[in-house]
């Protein structure tokens, strides 16, 4: 069963935007100026939209000026250790000097990739039982076993009386 994105549109839109981006600085190394504006337009589109964006997609894009970060080509790429067991990678983007350390924890899994993150594995409520289908209670009319009466019966007696 296919998942109904709310706005198909707009992911298409910003995947469109994030691919051309790519292709601009695949053809033309010198024209980032263009692949940043694309960038800039997809990170505005998906602001504007309340959209998540894929957190590889994130990684790739500065923070600070919306470059592409290409190793090699918009950004460098370091390895650093923090101590004997913490690994670290710093892409620097070449733009504006921004850095972006990322964690080197190959036992590490995102949110996104684990199984209970997806739709298809969470349990769907059953659509024969909804709550406004079910009866509510009737109001009990009667007074109560004990011979005491309820607030709403006392109420609207007394409100009938006067």
């Amino acid at each position: 069963m296919a998942l109904h994105l709310k706005d198909k549109e707009a992911y298409q839109r910003m995947n469109y935007l994030y691919q051309a981006a790519h292709c601009v600085l695949a053809q033309n190394p010198e024209n980032v100026e263009l692949a940043r504006f694309y960038c800039f337009t997809e990170k505005t589109i998906a602001r504007r939209l309340v959209l998540r964006q894929d957190p590889s997609v994130k990684r790739t894009l500065c923070k600070k000026c919306c470059s592409l970060l290409i190793p090699g080509v918009t950004a460098t790429t370091r390895q650093r250790r923090k101590n004997s067991k913490t690994r670290f990678t710093v892409v620097r983007c070449l733009s504006c000097g921004q850095s972006k350390t990322l964690l080197n924890n190959p036992d590490y899994c995102l949110w996104v990739d684990r199984p209970e993150a997806q739709l298809e594995q969470q349990k769907q409520p059953d659509p024969g039982r909804s709550t406004k289908n079910q009866p509510k209670e009737t109001q009990k009319k009667h007074p109560e076993p004990d011979g005491s009466q309820s607030t709403k019966s006392r109420a609207a007696q007394s409100s009938a009386s006067t």
